[in-house]
This record gives C-alpha cells, structure tokens and sequence, in this order.
C-alpha cells in the first residue's frame, strides 16, 4: 500500500477543507482524483507531499505512521515530488533546471548530463536543452517541471491539473508521458482534474472529492444553476447555459446540481419515457471504458452518459450525430 488516511481532516479556522473517513491508494498506478473546485483536491496532494500538515488524522507513507515531529519529512519528501498547476521554473536554461536536482545530490557531471538528455527525450523537450525556461510557453513548461520532477529519482509524482491550461497538442503531449513513467518507471502518479473523460483515459482508478469528503461518481456531471417555479408549481433548475431540467427538491435560490451518468437515457428519436427533461445534442466524444462506454454530448452543456457495450452496439452512434437525452428526475440531485 502506498497511502492509507484515517480520519484525516484539514480545517483553515472555522472551514473544513478535507475530512476524509478513510482513503487508500496502491502503489504504482495512476490515480485520478476529480471534483469542482474547492473540493479540497490540491490541499490533498499537498498533505500526501508531505508539504502540508493535517489538522488531525493518521496519515501512512508504505506503511509507515507519519510522524510529523521526528525530522524524517525530508526523507519522505525526497521520495514524494509535486508539480504545482502552474510549475514556475529557474530563469535560466532548460538544461540547468532539470540538472538542478541531480547537482544537489552531488551526481557526477557526466552522469548528470547522460540522465538530463534521457529526462528531456522522454518529456520531448531535447532540441529546447538550451532554450530559455522562462520564454516556454504553458504546455512546454509543464513538461520540462516533469523531467525536473523526474531527476528527483521519485516514488511517486503528484501533479495537480496538469493540462488544466495548455493546449491540445501538449495535453495528448502530457497524458502520453504520464502514462510512460508510469509503466517504463514504475512511478506511481496521483493527478487532480476537472476532465472525467481524461481521467478514463489515464486512471487505474478515480477517487471523487466534493466538498472535502471522497463522493460517489456520480458527482461528475456538476453544474451551478438556479430554482425556479413556475404557474403549476413545478420547480425548475435553469443552468448558467440556459438549459433548464424539471426537478424534485425543497432548495431554492442559488443551487448545484449533478447528474448521474448512470441513468441519464440516450436515444436517437427523442424520448419515449418522459416529456420533460429531453434535449437534443451532438454526440462529440466516446470513450471506452471496460464494460460500458461513455458518450459525451454537448446540448449547450456537455454531459456525459454511461450506457452498456450491448445498447451502445444497438444504437449504431457515430462521433458528430444528433442524439436525445433524456434526464429524468431520479437522475438529478440538488445540493
């Protein structure tokens, strides 16, 4: 194993940003840890690096109690490195920053610059090894943060939303080196991120995170919105989109809302079930996920629907179709 938090909280005053009953992560694979913002993602990665203390709980290390008084945290933290959401580099070359790490364990320089050629080839930044850092753009940045984090010798490298902000070509860029330390390494790699369909793709597992407490998945298709009633009595919640769905709830005012992928319908004739909460869309991605598929449809907001190999190999879809959506009121929840 190689994290166990027991009772783990974090509180800033009178705010909790983690209370976590219990969490376990295996060694050497990827996890991918989801949830909106302020969910408490980041002050977790920052406990598990060892950077932040918790306010009260048991945190193990491969095992080990971490002891927070005893002076050990630098030897944790030479097995533990994280790559901040936006990693700022020394103002020197490409080459000197990945080199950092291996001058400060006093690694011969030869040695050092065989290892810095073979860190940038893997991150593909070898023909920017004397470009300025400071000149790179979002994406490069964060892979040359990597190759740095990687001349470390890690255990495990923690990476708090690494294609939050670069471009496609970096993020396929990104996801492609995650997965390679991973297997080649036998690095294990724990990333935040927004994206479900990313975290499919890259994740042996998903932990959920809402409002500091691990949630189940269905806390992935969340939207901010508010309630309204209308001559009937019915309450509607209108998204920020304009998208309004017929719901079931006491709240009023300013509410969120999730959508459990699980139960949302898709067709391609409308909905037979219900006359409310139907909504044409594009299907605009697919994704393969063991025993069902997810279908990501944009309808002025893109919500993600899981649905079987077997439905999904009936309803012959193709990437760009116009698909219906069907979100009936069991599959909402309000919060």
């Amino acid at each position: 194993m190689l994290y166990e938090l027991k009772n783990l909280k974090k509180t800033y005053g009178q705010r909790t940003v983690l209370d976590l009953e219990r969490l376990r992560f295996e060694k050497n694979k990827v996890i991918g840890l989801l949830g909106p913002n302020g969910a408490g993602k980041t002050t977790l990665l920052e406990i598990m690096a060892f950077l932040t203390r918790p306010s009260a709980g048991d945190i193990r290390f491969e095992k080990e109690l971490i002891d927070y008084t005893n002076g050990k945290l630098i030897d944790l933290r030479r097995k533990v490195v994280l790559i901040q959401q936006h990693p700022i580099l020394f103002t020197t070359t490409v080459f000197e920053n990945v080199e950092y790490p291996l001058k400060i364990r006093k690694i011969h320089k030869a040695k050092r610059k065989k290892i810095i050629k073979e860190l940038l080839e893997l991150v593909g930044m070898e023909i920017f090894e004397q470009a300025s850092a400071h000149k790179l753009s979002g994406g490069e940045t964060h892979r040359v943060a990597i190759a740095q984090a990687l001349a470390c010798f890690p255990e495990v490298i923690l990476m708090d939303e690494p294609t939050a902000s670069v471009d496609v070509e970096n993020q396929i860029n990104i996801e492609r080196i995650i997965q390679k330390i991973n297997l080649e390494k036998s690095i294990s790699v724990i990333f935040t991120t927004h994206n479900m369909i990313q975290a499919s793709r890259l994740a042996d597992e998903t932990v959920f995170l809402f409002e500091g407490k691990v949630a189940q998945s269905i806390y992935e298709n969340i939207f901010s919105g508010h309630i309204e009633v209308d001559s009937k009595g019915y309450k509607y919640c209108v998204l920020h989109s304009g998208l309004k769905l017929r719901v079931s709830s006491q709240k009023s005012g300013l509410i969120r809302i999730s959508i459990d992928p699980n139960v949302v319908k898709l067709n391609q004739n409308g909905s037979s079930s219900s006359m409310y909460n139907c909504f044409k869309g594009t299907l605009i991605q697919l994704t393969d996920e063991q025993s069902k598929v997810r279908a990501l449809v944009d309808v002025g907001i893109p919500i993600s629907v899981l649905i079987s190999k077997e439905v999904f190999k009936s309803l012959h879809l193709n990437l760009g179709e116009k698909v219906w959506l069907n979100c009936p009121k069991e599959s909402i929840d309000v919060f």
